[in-house]
């Protein structure tokens, strides 16, 4: 069983969202929060695998909350939740440490399955909206080229495969690498290029120009 938490400011939001992710018993929602305060607070309590973080709620908003989580000693996979894929605060909700994002028109049999996709390690993010991420950020600078060129051949190999999205099973296939193995490469590329998790590694493979056009 998957454990989720969802926090939403809006109930029937929460609810749908419940409904959605509980219908094949695969998943289990361990708790629910109307704010990020109350996010923060039930991971703690109820130690999720997956928060489904709305980004956009009042008082302490989604993209704080996930933060504050990201700095936990084992912290849970955060996926931002936003009403449109070119939402200019999921860049943000990225850089605060979330794993990806998920719009919430997403049809129900498609976000079950990339919520069980996230709780792997995947990064959930559509190339369409990996591209919209890109073109908002700035290009890669002089300390970004070099932090590249200080990846070996195999490190920026790895590092494509993150641009792609891909699970730490499906990189070590192509890659011809043990599973053990592409998660030391992922962890020496992140500390690096000083990322905070893979999602902001695949960005900057997309940024850097690694996956080609």
């Amino acid at each position: 069983m998957i454990r989720v938490l969802v926090a939403d400011d809006d109930p029937m939001v929460r609810h749908h969202l419940r409904t959605i992710l509980t219908s094949k018993g695969k998943v289990e929602v361990v708790a629910e929060a109307e704010d990020g305060a109350e996010a923060v607070e039930a991971v703690l309590r109820a130690a999720p695998d997956v928060v489904l973080m709305d980004i956009r709620m009042p008082g302490v908003d989604g993209i704080t909350a996930t933060a504050e989580i990201a700095r936990l000693p084992t912290p849970p996979v955060v996926v931002a939740l936003t009403t449109f894929d070119s939402d200019a605060h999921v860049l943000r909700a990225l850089q605060a440490g979330a794993s990806g994002f998920l719009v919430k028109s997403t049809p129900p049999e498609d976000l079950l399955d990339l919520v069980k996709v996230a709780a792997q390690g995947a990064t959930v993010l559509s190339p369409s909206a990996a591209r919209h991420l890109v073109s908002r950020s700035a290009p890669a600078d002089v300390a970004v080229r070099e932090k590249l060129a200080a990846l070996s051949e195999r490190e920026r190999d790895v590092l494509a495969c993150l641009g792609e999205g891909l699970t730490n099973g499906e990189i070590a296939a192509r890659l011809f690498l043990s599973d053990s193995t592409v998660k030391s490469y992922i962890s020496r590329l992140l500390a690096k290029l000083d990322l905070a998790n893979r999602t902001q590694a695949g960005l900057l493979a997309h940024q850097a120009g690694l996956l080609g056009p």
